[in-house]
């Protein structure tokens, strides 16, 4: 028995320490591992198969609203790069250099793409010429480099995986209508697949895209309190486009700036899906983004029809991601590595279960069990798999909802960051100098300002003038 709890023991509990039981599960649950290159990650298979489930699901619903996919070159000349004051300034601490080709420096060094606003840019300035051209709705999947000082697995590493949509419309209205639309896409995927409850709102002009008119976001809750900026929707206006010359002759013949938007969710997303749902054991993955939602575990396998029923049982499941684990470890190995993996639902088949003609299933979020007929479970399984997506969902939210708080005056708000980790809700007077002063005094920053606002009081929580806006507050990966 003690080295069947060896895979378990090897995880810190969250409790003692969140962050290194967030390294143990993605080391354990084999998702990435460190690269030779400094702040890097190799995404291993399993890893990557929770990325190719997002990408499969995000991709299909971006075509739905007339999404198509492009690709962009991964170097931007300096000069592109300067065209556009605000953008460049934000990006400069974290852009990586290309100075040489071979052996020769080049004449202008290229930057790797940290984003790739001014790369669209200048291709719409080429590709636009009347209002016959637009909209442009386009997204490119890539990954990107930033310099970035601490890195952590997933949440943030110089290179990583995402997608960039990069649009262009003929008027404001249709930009920003594109640019809540693609928010919301965000946010239902994030609710209906990943099980992750969202608060949906704009940042403040401190903490929008660098460049943008107004950024919206979608900020989720982790276990330990924190907020993760989840998902991001720019609205850029025609401020690019008159830094690129990126006009269209209107139907009066006019010559009209177009208006942009830029909308991305990265591989930080998987960091999101660990923190909100795992436990102690490892991984819980919601059923509609696990890459495999049924293990069979055959027990006492090496007696006469044991394995035969558990593939038989998997061609009955043929509707759903199943795999047989057939290795030659013991029964309590496989259930706990099947735990750490945090595949949804686990099939027991053995000798005494085919003598009755059921299976024992349980499930890893809850771990409880029910025997169910052999001719029932394809359709018990089923109904299991949506209800476990939906309580995962309902959990997560009762947890993000059980550590919002609300503040009125300063001392409470500082007392409740420091005291009570999660979000907290307080009015805000729209000054800088007091978004400065809160970060300053409790390192919390502004999440967002929710879409559907609440008066909480009359005043500013930090300065006590007249307050404008309610804002979500909190500490943030």
């Amino acid at each position: 028995m003690a080295s069947e709890k060896k895979l378990v023991e090897a995880i810190t509990s969250m409790e003692e320490d969140f962050a290194q039981w967030y390294t143990d599960v993605v080391k354990k649950a084999e998702l990435c591992d460190y690269a030779s290159v400094k702040g890097c990650m190799v995404i291993k298979p399993a890893g990557y198969a929770l990325w190719e489930n997002i990408q499969k699901e995000l991709d299909r619903r971006f075509k739905e609203t007339g999404v198509e996919n492009v690709y962009m070159p991964l170097f931007i000349p300096e000069g592109l790069l300067q065209k556009e004051k605000d953008h460049v300034e934000g990006f400069a601490p974290e852009v990586a250099w290309v100075t040489h080709g071979g052996m020769e420096e080049l004449q202008e060094r290229m930057c790797v793409r940290p984003t790739s606003e001014t790369l669209f840019c200048d291709f719409y300035a080429r590709d636009i010429h009347s209002y016959r051209d637009l909209p442009k709705v386009y997204n490119q999947w890539c990954s990107v480099v930033r310099w970035e000082k601490t890195t952590r697995p997933f949440l943030r590493s110089r290179e990583f995986l995402w997608q960039e949509g990069h649009t262009a419309h003929a008027t404001a209205q249709e930009a920003q209508e594109r640019t809540e639309q693609m928010l919301n896409v965000y946010a239902d995927f994030c609710e209906e697949v990943l099980a992750i409850p969202v608060i949906r709102g704009q940042k403040t002009d401190k903490e929008k895209f660098a460049g943008a008119e107004a950024t919206y976001t979608i900020e989720a809750l982790m276990h330990d309190g924190k907020a993760l900026q989840s998902g991001t929707s720019h609205n850029f206006g025609d401020g690019f486009a008159k830094a690129f010359e990126i006009q269209y002759a209107a139907k009066d013949n006019s010559l009209q700036y177009v208006h942009q938007t830029s909308w991305g969710m990265s591989t930080r997303i998987i960091g999101a899906i660990i923190m909100v749902h795992g436990d102690d054991s490892g991984l819980v993955l919601p059923p509609m983004i696990a890459p495999v939602q049924v293990v069979i575990v055959p027990i006492q396998q090496k007696k006469e029809g044991v394995l035969d029923k558990a593939f038989e049982i998997k061609e009955a499941l043929s509707g759903f991601r199943v795999k047989v684990d057939d290795s030659d470890k013991s029964p309590g190995w496989k259930f706990s590595e099947s735990e750490m993996r945090g595949i949804p639902v686990r099939v027991e088949i053995g000798p005494k279960d085919m003598a009755q003609n059921q299976a024992v299933l349980v499930r890893r979020d809850t771990r409880e069990k029910q025997i169910v007929p052999l001719d029932r479970i394809q359709e018990k399984i089923g109904e299991l798999l949506v209800q476990i997506q939906r309580e995962m969902l309902e959990r997560a939210r009762e947890h993000r909802d059980a550590h919002t708080y609300t503040a009125e005056d300063f001392d409470v708000f500082k007392r409740t960051v420091e005291e009570k980790p999660g979000f907290v809700k307080a009015m805000w007077c729209g000054c800088r100098e007091c978004e400065d002063k809160i970060k300053e005094l409790t390192g919390a920053t502004s999440r967002c300002m929710p879409f559907v606002q609440e008066k909480l009081a009359d005043t500013c929580v930090c300065c006590g003038k007249p307050a404008v806006k309610m804002v979500y507050w909190g500490r943030a990966y």
